[in-house]
């Protein structure tokens, strides 16, 4: 693919890999997964994150000890709200969006980081290792930080559930944990263990703040049926972008995160495929799950609408899933609405033979979605 990004110079990422999160039995299944096929340039973070592992296993302990009980007796009273989407199509924007409702919280990114130990060291994380994150997404240049809202499909990779975020860290291997993405053909006690292991992490965010949780994990758009299971009252807010630019995104994204957290030098065979065949899955996975959601529980909304007009469009999400007094969040959306203002995006370059590909294999949704064109698309990315 010859895609080219023009952007400005970002600092240097002094992030730590997301596998630092992971407690030593998660990390040994982690290194199981992937054959242990970790390229000789990245064993220093490997060797690293066997010391860390060890640590976040002695702190998961004492979490333990001191909030296992409350943890497990925590009740989450409001139904959670899910954000659906594939990936780079405005989950993130919306999600901040969202928090921005002193009603709201979700699970930020010590905490989807650190699932093991975060209710023992977020304070100390948040206040003392700021300086680690980079100011700025290096896939989208967006804000970032620990507190900032984070995908919780993070946190179930770093408690050893199965995860296909684990392709991150092997992107030269086979398919790692592709049940996951559905999660109906894990066998019984996986997909158990699946539930627990989410229950249990949003108990614990919960407890820390008991408001509406707001969950974003483009995954969890193929697990509209699970989450309703454990979750009968949720609502499901499904965004979507244009596909002609989420197509380069989404290869950006990937390659962006193998760079950054991957433990094999990638090469990205396949690559492009894999980004096509599961765009597919997703919208497939999508519609037969929103056959299952009443009116006032699934709403969808387009990304460029809500960048245009994000008072009137989240205005009509709050009617539509009753969510309460909408004049609750006006006022922090207008301020963002003006702040944000003139906000330059990157630009990619796309082949038209790569426009030619989406067109194809991805005309359904382009023509549901209203995102027809005959012209050659310049794409954009903020979320």
């Amino acid at each position: 693919m010859n895609t080219s990004v023009r952007r400005t110079k970002a600092p240097r990422d002094k992030s730590p890999h997301v596998w630092e999160g992971a407690d030593i039995f998660t990390w040994f299944r982690i290194l199981a997964k992937g054959r242990a096929k970790v390229s000789p340039r990245f064993l220093g973070v490997a060797l690293r994150t066997c010391v860390v592992s060890v640590v976040n296993s002695v702190l998961r302990w004492s979490q333990t000890g001191q909030y296992g009980d409350k943890i497990r007796e925590t009740q989450i009273d409001k139904a959670p709200v899910f954000i659906l989407g594939h990936w780079r199509s405005g989950t993130t924007l919306l999600h901040e969006l969202m928090i921005m409702d002193d009603r709201h919280s979700s699970p930020n990114t010590w905490q989807c980081m650190s699932p093991h130990h975060f209710l023992i060291t977020q304070t100390f994380a948040i206040e003392c290792l700021a300086w680690l994150l980079p100011d700025r997404r290096p896939m989208d240049n967006m804000a970032a930080g620990w507190a900032k809202p984070q995908e919780d499909e993070f946190a179930l990779a770093m408690l050893g559930m199965p995860s296909t975020y684990l392709n991150i860290a092997f992107p030269n291997a086979d398919p790692i944990d592709a049940d996951a993405l559905d999660l109906e053909n894990l066998p019984a006690w996986q997909l158990r263990a699946w539930k627990r292991a989410l229950m249990l992490f949003l108990k614990a965010v919960t407890l820390r703040t008991p408001n509406r949780l707001i969950l974003k994990s483009p995954t969890h758009t193929c697990r509209i049926p699970t989450l309703l299971e454990m979750f009968p009252d949720a609502r499901f807010i499904h965004i979507v972008r244009d596909p002609y630019v989420v197509y380069p995104s989404t290869m950006h994204l990937w390659k962006s995160l193998s760079a950054k957290h991957g433990l094999q030098v990638g090469k990205h065979d396949g690559l492009q495929k894999r980004v096509i065949d599961t765009y597919l899955h997703m919208h497939e996975r999508l519609a037969s799950g929103r056959q299952l959601l009443a009116p006032n529980r699934f709403a969808e909304i387009r990304y460029e609408d809500l960048l245009a007009d994000p008072i009137g469009q989240m205005g009509q999400l709050y009617g539509q899933l009753e969510l309460g007094d909408f004049e609750n969040i006006r006022h922090s959306l207008e301020a963002w609405h003006t702040g944000n203002t003139g906000y330059e995006t990157n630009r990619y370059t796309v082949t038209p033979e790569e426009t030619a590909l989406v067109a194809e294999k991805w005309h359904e949704t382009i023509a549901r979605y209203g995102y027809d064109r005959t012209a050659k698309p310049t794409g954009k990315r903020t979320a």
